[in-house]
């Protein structure tokens, strides 16, 4: 008999909840679990949602979301932070304070403002909140470039003003930065990573895959990340590690069928 202790690499995410499954705090914990760690979670929002589209948002108390996180982090503690849809700035500074109050470091923060659908997943007040409040304390931010758009509030659209916009959003307080390529009109799907403030510059190459199924891809590559980051990776390794499986997922789940819109990727593609 092994009378061993092991360990956990634990994963906490600040997340909304997708009741159809795909994004938010289920996607995360299918992907935290697929990546080798034990997945905790803090609920911020509840939203009725499927593969079409979200047609409601109910915030959780903000005094709520406090005692998930302190139920969790005076207990169990965590590795690694992933954080998603904060719907409003109270809620924003609140997911800050209790951070700095359990000391908590490497964070991956997945700036969520819009869903895949277009709906909009955060009050307009709570941009400014982020940038003030969380992006310091971030190790790691992924936006996308609608995302990236917003939080520096001009349009960022072409393939060529990446580099640039990727250390002005460093120079806000999160040194490292993850530009999702994926709304570019291209074949290729290249991201960029920013690393020390723009020290580095690190080109990803990516394929496009043909599929519908693109619900909740943020939501999990952010997630992968913080697995990674979990178990001790650095930063590079940790996203190139997670820019992989997120790309399989994304082709194991291109021929299924879920839904009548934007279905999910395929979590657990490695374990099937």
């Amino acid at each position: 008999m092994n009378t061993e202790t092991r360990i956990y690499h634990r994963v906490l995410t600040i997340a909304g909840s997708d009741s159809g499954g795909g994004a938010g705090i289920q996607a995360d914990l299918k992907t935290i679990a697929a990546n080798g760690c034990y997945g905790m979670s803090v609920i911020t929002a509840l939203t009725a949602q499927n593969t079409c589209g979200v047609t409601a948002i109910h915030p959780v108390p903000v005094d709520f979301v406090r005692a998930q996180m302190d139920a969790v982090l005076s207990d169990i503690g965590c590795d690694a932070v992933k954080i998603g849809m904060l719907f409003s700035p109270e809620l924003i500074e609140e997911v800050a304070e209790g951070l700095r109050r359990h000391g908590i470091g490497r964070i991956v923060l997945d700036p969520v403002m819009v869903a895949q659908s277009g709906d909009r997943l955060v009050q307009d007040e709570a941009v400014g909140a982020l940038k003030k409040h969380l992006l310091p304390l971030a190790e790691l931010v992924t936006p996308n470039l609608p995302e990236l758009s917003v939080l520096l509030g001009r349009d960022i659209v072409a393939a060529a003003a990446i580099g640039e916009a990727a250390v002005e959003l460093a120079a806000l307080g999160c040194r490292n930065v993850l530009v999702k390529a994926g709304h570019l009109e291209s074949a290729a799907c290249d991201d960029l990573l920013c690393l020390d403030g723009g020290n580095q510059l690190v080109v990803l190459p990516g394929k496009r895959i043909a599929t519908r199924n693109n619900h909740g891809t943020g939501c999990t590559l952010s997630s992968a990340i913080a697995a990674y980051l979990a178990r001790g990776e650095d930063i590079a390794s940790a996203v190139r590690q997670a820019k992989e499986y997120i790309t399989g997922a994304i082709a194991a789940g291109a021929s299924y069928r879920l839904g009548h819109g934007h279905g999910p990727v395929h979590h657990f593609y490695r374990n099937w």
